[in-house]
């Protein structure tokens, strides 16, 4: 059976990325992971909590950087994607950094069929839902891989602030891009990377989703976890758009008012 174009052509994009997001230009950096002490984002590491001896699952990890730091907080790691060339790159920095992770490819659907038993943590971030078409198959993905009494952490960019794009911006704020109830695949073409400027992909194509905020929480709730926490944020952890200003924490915001929500988080746990 072929596979959807939604996912060749994400999978594509993101093997492509991978060499981009690990060279000396790039706004992943490592130094901090490199000398024992990976930081998380000002946002999820004010709110994850302590992980300590935990069994934490990292889905749709790309090249291992969040996935390590949790490990060296010590947690007991697994990181899976979809992307191959992200996994070998994993794997070699955390024998690079004698850290003991554990990497599996596969895409983020298929992981209650390739992992074992279940986990007291998972962690999932930034830029994640928007490359998958179906958030009900991934929350019930999540579900089946949380232990009783576990706890699901997820931040990403506000679905309000994926309406907006540079491309049709106005009087330096962005412009109308997409509706918030957007339904279906949005077809995109874009060469530009977020995290190396000086990158032009020729895997260009991607399809992307909207997925709004009562959407993913009722999937969460129809899947059996139940919301603990759920916070909207006036900040981001990257430049989203050309207007946002650099605020303490290396965190972006809006350069005059709060305007809308950049980003949110939850907690969600299965009873």
């Amino acid at each position: 059976m072929s596979e959807p174009d939604w996912l060749r052509l994400n999978r594509a994009n993101w093997d492509e990325r991978v060499p981009a997001h690990l060279a000396p230009e790039s706004d992943y950096d490592l130094a901090a992971l490199r000398a024992g002490h990976g930081r998380l984002h000002a946002i999820e590491d004010a709110e994850l909590g302590p992980i300590d001896g935990l069994r934490l699952l990292h889905l749709q990890c790309h090249f291992g950087r969040d996935t390590l730091a949790l490990a060296q907080r010590g947690a007991q790691v697994i990181g899976l994607d979809f992307s191959g060339p992200a996994i070998a790159e994993a794997r070699a920095l955390a024998t690079e950094l004698g850290i003991d992770a554990h990497f599996v490819q596969a895409n983020v659907y298929d992981a209650r069929a390739v992992l074992e038993g279940t986990f007291d943590r998972i962690y999932v971030t930034w830029g994640t839902t928007i490359w998958l078409p179906d958030i009900c198959a991934w929350a019930q993905t999540v579900a089946s891989l949380l232990a009783p009494g576990g706890m699901f952490y997820f931040a990403d960019i506000h679905p309000a602030a994926l309406v907006f794009d540079d491309e049709h911006a106005q009087g330096g704020m962005p412009g109308w891009f997409a509706p918030y109830f957007h339904q279906g695949a949005l077809e995109l073409n874009n060469t530009s990377d977020y995290a190396n400027p000086t990158t032009v992909l020729a895997n260009s194509r991607t399809h992307e989703f909207i997925h709004p905020i009562a959407e993913t929480v009722q999937a969460l709730i129809d899947s059996g976890l139940r919301i603990e926490m759920l916070h909207e944020h006036d900040a981001l952890v990257w430049k989203a758009f050309a207007c946002l200003v650099e605020a303490p924490g290396g965190l972006f915001r809006w350069p005059d008012r709060p305007w809308l929500p950049l980003a949110y988080s939850l907690k969600a746990i299965r009873p």
